[in-house]
Parts: C-alpha cells; sequence; structure tokens
C-alpha cells in the first residue's frame, strides 16, 4: 500500500513538533541575546532581566510544544497503564518547570491578576 496509515501520519506529526520544538528554541535564544546585547550596548541597567525573560518566556513555549509532542505520541501506540504513568509524570514535571518559569519571568503566577 503507497498510503501512509494513520500510525505514519502521528509519526511524522510529532516529529514535526519535536522539530517546531528545536526551532523555537534556537530563535528565541538567538533573538533574547541580539536584545540583550542591543540593551547591553544601550547601557540599560534592565538588560539581564531581557535576556532572562526572553529566554525564559522560550524555555515555556518550548515545553507547551513538548508536551503536545508527548500527548500525541501516545495515541500512535495502544498505552499500558506504566506507559501512561511515565507519561503523566513527564507531564507534571514539565508543567511543573513551566510553572516555576512563569513566576520567574513574571514574578506571579499565572492565574494571579497583574
Amino acid at each position: 500500500n503507497s498510503f501512509m496509515d494513520i500510525t505514519d501520519i502521528i509519526s511524522f506529526f510529532v516529529y514535526f513538533l519535536e522539530g517546531i520544538g528545536v526551532v523555537v528554541i534556537t530563535i528565541g535564544v538567538l533573538y533574547s541575546l541580539t536584545s540583550y546585547l542591543y540593551h547591553l550596548q544601550k547601557k540599560q541597567s534592565s538588560a539581564f532581566s531581557h535576556l532572562k525573560q526572553g529566554i525564559g518566556k522560550t524555555i515555556l513555549l518550548w515545553l507547551e510544544i513538548l508536551i503536545a509532542g508527548d500527548i500525541v505520541a501516545t495515541i500512535i501506540t495502544k498505552p499500558s497503564l506504566e506507559e501512561v504513568g511515565i507519561l503523566g509524570i513527564i507531564i507534571l514535571i514539565r508543567t511543573f518547570l513551566s510553572l516555576s518559569l512563569h513566576v520567574e519571568v513574571d514574578g506571579r503566577f499565572p492565574w494571579q491578576n497583574k
């Protein structure tokens, strides 16, 4: 059969998401470093803060993309209870990291008013 089956399509999509994650983190870090150098050149005291926030936001977006990829990847298998448990732990860890980074970048929890 010359047509891709649904498992191949989903596998491709997972690899595509992982590739997007690599592109996002690469562009985000390069942009943040460029912005840092610009603010440093202008002798702005907030240069490091801009760098930290830019990289933090980049990592947050990257983590969200990775979580989406992990969830989609479970679709292509008939997951056992153990695999679902491992996925749950990975998602919990990545969610905790996202929450921690959000607090670090914005100085507040996502559900708190600005």
